[in-house]
């Protein structure tokens, strides 16, 4: 299989990641807890997962929750949990979504505990990529649906990121999530459904 990424970055202590990201909680610019409903990101979860009534959804790897909260909006019979490393910045989370703090190559839920998951630019983050996909996956119901939104390692080097930070191979990643899914498929996106995609975006849609 081919490597996930062009580029193997340096070994990176836990520790460091979760410093970055409750530091960077506290900027709002980039690191914002809402988000423009009519980007596309939100659009392809609400017309892949469909009606979330009465179903259960992970957003691994939430931030602030700013995805879980446009979800929480539309659905709001919907059960959100937003997961992520960092307690800092699971403190913008709003009420009606439960939140969980750890790491995305160990989450703390049983085997088909939610309907769907969701990973939108931080498996990226994971010390162990494998091991984030497979425990992904693993929580999801058999029947249902899986979601990474993330960068592309062709297009390396555009935005400035941490040392540790991963883009990735589409077939590569497709092929991961495959050992776990029954069905998988990729497309390039954009943050806008009129605007065609640069390269920068892919997203995986997957069935377990």
């Amino acid at each position: 299989m081919r490597p996930f990424w062009k580029r193997k970055p340096p070994p990176t202590d836990l520790r460091e990641i979760i410093e970055h990201f409750d530091e960077a909680a506290q900027d709002e610019e980039n690191f914002p807890s809402t988000i423009d409903p009519r980007i596309y990101h939100v659009q392809l979860l609400i017309e892949y997962f469909g009606d979330l009534n009465g179903r259960s959804a992970l957003d691994a790897g939430s931030g602030k929750g700013r995805f879980s909260r446009v979800l929480k909006e539309q659905f709001p019979q919907a059960s959100l949990t937003a997961f992520d490393l960092s307690a800092a910045m699971l403190h913008f989370v709003p009420e009606g979504i439960e939140r969980c703090q750890g790491s995305l190559t160990s989450l703390p839920f049983q085997t088909a505990a939610f309907d769907c998951a969701f990973a939108i630019e931080s498996l990226e983050h994971a010390v162990d990529v494998e091991s984030a996909v497979a425990d992904l996956c693993r929580v999801v119901k058999a029947g249902g649906q899986v979601v990474v939104i993330d960068k592309n390692a062709d297009h390396w080097g555009r935005l400035k990121t941490p040392a540790w930070e991963k883009w990735f191979d589409r077939k590569a990643m497709e092929k991961l999530l495959g050992r776990h899914c029954q069905e998988v498929s990729s497309r390039p996106i954009s943050y806008w459904e009129d605007v065609a995609p640069d390269g920068l975006f892919f997203a995986w849609l997957a069935r377990k």
